[in-house]
């Protein structure tokens, strides 16, 4: 018995490794295989996709904010059970933030024992192909290439050139050939494609992904190379973040779920219920007033797409605004900050929001603060269980075309960035009443099990 184990990863980005990723977790699972699905680096979107495309939650795996020991875990605890787990790469393959390679696909891949098909985008190129593969072959002898999908190829002619060159010059299977196919598509934005929770036609487009995959891509012998003996694990498992003292009864808190805000990790939402509170989902866009709960998160997502049906819906957001005046503990990240804030602009419209924050935001054409992040807590910290001497780092990461205009400069900020933009270049984490509203996307770790910090502050303020 043997299961399947691999890496999606490129030459380069925007090769189309997302859409082909898609595409063979949707095509393994209409052939009744258990998919797991994982996706490298910090990100909402592609994991939204893959998540329906493979039937279940999609996993990061992530070097900024996780140890090694902490990724193996992640990766064989979420694995187990599957018939094939893929993981996508981001960026190129030997891309990454460190010169000598630690953070990158490949080393996720040594780390992993994960064989890599890589995607070629073959635009403009011909006999070209094989010195970039010899190049590929040679760099790093530990990462194991198992073959190539050629993709956006031009026609047969191209297709019969470049599979000449790949034979001749190389030992790497040609598992692919896709042409530019119209239903290989999805629509993009400012951060990407837009996510799987605002496309009504989400189903079908993976559907129709996962045909153009079937018809182009050798799925038996991707399998064939991909294939791990069943059991196999080199890797000793890390235990999970420490979770709390065992709890004398449940708080219950309200989290934004809907078109406009949907960018949660599983790892967060997991991590609520083992801190002992019941998540109550709202809709922003219909809801006319707030579940009964204890505490309020409201998370990232594209308010900006939704001006009109957010601010006409001024029932809720007397609602949200009443609930964080009156002392109610609420946690917002990034779009939920905007939301929280007096209004939006985007481009030639602007509507009112929650009106919490005393700024408006303004959604620019260019990014603002774009990659990882690092900050220090201060002592003035709303939530007890987060506060540190000042000394500690916490690794997070911002995705963010907005800034706030009018912002007071002594509005009471808890964070230091050390690393990146949030507020201003320098501060981060406005604390208003009992609200903690942050540029920052935390993420429940080993290293910062924020999710346990926030619960026990809603837990103290019930009290």
């Amino acid at each position: 018995m043997s299961v399947n184990r691999l890496l999606i990863s490129a030459a380069h980005k925007s090769s189309g490794k997302t859409l082909i990723s898609i595409g063979l977790c949707a095509a393994y699972r209409n052939r009744g295989m258990r998919v797991s699905a994982f996706k490298k680096g910090p990100d909402y979107i592609d994991p939204l996709w893959l998540g329906q495309a493979s039937g279940q939650p999609c996993w990061n795996l992530d070097f900024f904010t996780m140890g090694k020991q902490e990724i193996q875990s992640c990766f064989f605890r979420h694995q187990h059970g599957a018939d094939i787990t893929l993981v996508e790469g981001n960026k190129g393959l030997h891309d990454g933030l460190d010169v000598l390679g630690s953070d990158s696909n490949a080393a996720l891949a040594t780390l992993l024992d994960l064989p890599v098909v890589l995607v070629l985008d073959v635009s403009g190129i011909t006999r070209g192909v094989a010195p970039l593969l010899t190049g590929y072959a040679c760099f790093d002898p530990q990462v194991r290439i198992a073959g190539v999908i050629l993709n956006r190829v031009a026609g047969p002619r191209q297709e019969g050139k470049l599979c000449a060159a790949i034979e001749h010059y190389t030992d790497f299977p040609v598992l692919g050939a896709i042409g530019r196919a119209p239903q290989l598509a999805i629509n993009e934005r400012h951060l990407g494609l837009v996510p799987e929770n605002e496309d009504h036609g989400a189903a079908q487009r993976i559907e129709q992904i996962a045909s153009v995959i079937e018809d182009t891509v050798d799925l038996d012998t991707v399998l064939s190379l991909t294939a791990v003996p069943q059991g196999r694990s080199k890797f000793p498992l890390a235990s999970s973040p420490p979770g709390p003292a065992p709890l004398e009864s449940k708080v219950r808190i309200g989290i934004a779920r809907d078109r406009a805000f949907g960018f949660y990790y599983p790892d967060d939402l997991a991590a609520f219920g083992k801190a002992g509170a019941e998540l109550v989902p709202f809709d922003t866009l219909n809801d006319n007033q707030l579940p009964e709960v204890d505490g309020l998160f409201i998370g990232g997502g594209f308010p900006e797409c939704f001006l009109g049906p957010l601010s006409d819906n001024a029932d809720l957001r007397e609602a949200i605004r009443s609930f964080i005046e009156g002392g109610g503990p609420a946690y917002a990240e990034c779009g939920g900050l905007m939301y929280l804030t007096r209004s939006i602009r985007w481009q030639s419209a602007q509507a009112s929001m929650v009106g919490v924050i005393p700024a408006d935001t303004e959604v620019l054409p260019r990014p603002v603060g774009r990659g990882y992040m690092q900050f220090r807590t201060s002592v003035n910290h709303p939530w007890p269980l987060a506060r540190d001497s000042g000394d500690k780092l916490h690794h997070v990461h911002e995705f963010h075309y907005s800034r706030l205009n009018g912002l007071a400069s002594d509005v009471s900020t808890v964070l230091s960035v050390e690393r990146g933009y949030g507020l201003d270049g320098s501060r981060d984490g406005i604390h208003i009443h009992n609200l903690l509203a942050t540029y920052a996307h935390q993420r429940h770790l080993q290293e910062n099990p924020w999710v346990d910090a926030f619960v026990a502050f809603v837990r103290a303020a019930r009290r």
